[in-house]
């Protein structure tokens, strides 16, 4: 069992967070590049925050990595 306690967010949350369009946040998942969503009811999804937290990290990563090349 973990210790921490997860935190889901909302789809909009996810999107203003990484800056991202819907219709390219649900191509990045559907080619397993973004974080899986959750289903939370018929209709909605929400993501683990430190799952988003990581994708943004990880793209700093990747453009610190380019530019130090």
């Amino acid at each position: 069992m973990q210790d921490k306690k997860e935190r889901l967010i909302d789809f909009k949350e996810a999107l203003n967070r990484t800056r991202t369009k819907k219709s390219w946040a649900y191509e990045l998942i559907k080619q397993n590049r973004f974080p899986k969503p959750i289903k939370i009811g018929s209709r909605s999804i929400a993501f683990v925050e430190s799952e988003i937290d990581a994708w943004i990290d990880a793209r700093i990563a990747e453009r610190d990595s380019v530019g130090a090349n």
